[in-house]
């Protein structure tokens, strides 16, 4: 009986509820976008941007009461160290400033880390679990986030924001990485794997190879998030007069 319960209330990878929250994720920033341009009202752009800036903050804060509350947690492992945590800073503050330098961090930590996170999430509670809920919000509202600031405001990266966000990913290792020896958290799975397999599953079980080789698959997730638009300038390039 317990184990037929455990099995109910454990999240299935790929099962229905988490194939509907991927399609929700591809699909709700274009409705937004259309929603907002169609809009006769100037400033539903402006309102979308807060309204989801404030979903995010609000349902990390929630999420952590929550498991204070129930006891399930301390404050070592309720940090903002994850990079999704980085990633939700950077749209909320590009949400509310408009600045593009935060929307191209935001955009290549949020597509290239928190879709890895969607797709093959680290989780292990269904729906209607309050975790499965505040996880895909969180991390699916990432990926809406900056996918409808990118269609309202025509923004694309450019061949310098690779640096410029891989400059900043080594600002989130170096603060992460003496965290995580100090508190023992495994913060950005940088002192061990997931649990959950992933790509990182591929990775060396020798931990400087191990870091090194995420080093490696960061800057190439960042080259690859930037080929369809270098793909672009470069047709682009060609069809123009000499």
């Amino acid at each position: 009986m317990i184990a037929t319960i455990e099995a109910e209330t454990a999240f299935q990878r790929y099962g229905p509820a988490h194939l509907v929250v991927i399609v929700l994720t591809i699909a709700l920033p274009f409705l937004l976008a259309a929603f907002a341009r169609k809009s006769r009202w100037p400033r539903s752009e402006r309102v979308i941007a807060r309204v989801l800036a404030l979903l995010l903050g609000i349902n990390y804060v929630g999420y952590a009461i929550y498991l204070s509350a129930i006891g399930a947690t301390t404050w070592e492992k309720e940090l903002p160290l994850q990079l999704c945590d980085w990633a939700m800073i950077a749209i909320i503050v590009a949400f509310l400033t408009g600045r593009e330098r935060w929307l191209e961090v935001a955009y290549f930590w949020g597509i290239g880390g928190t879709v890895q996170a969607i797709v093959t999430p680290d989780l292990r509670y269904a729906l209607p679990d309050i975790r499965f809920v505040s996880f895909f919000i969180g991390h699916s509202g990432i990926v809406i986030g900056i996918i409808f600031l990118m269609v309202v405001r025509g923004f694309r990266p450019h061949f310098n924001s690779i640096w410029r966000t891989f400059a900043w990913t080594e600002v989130y290792f170096v603060i992460t990485i003496i965290v995580d020896l100090i508190t023992g958290v495994n913060y950005g799975y940088l002192l061990h794997k997931p649990e959950a397999s992933s790509l990182l599953s591929f990775l060396s079980e020798y931990r400087p190879l191990y870091l090194l080789e995420m080093h490696l698959l960061a800057l190439c997730f960042f080259l690859l998030l930037y080929f369809p638009f270098a793909i672009y300038d470069l047709i682009t390039r060609k069809r123009k007069p000499a």
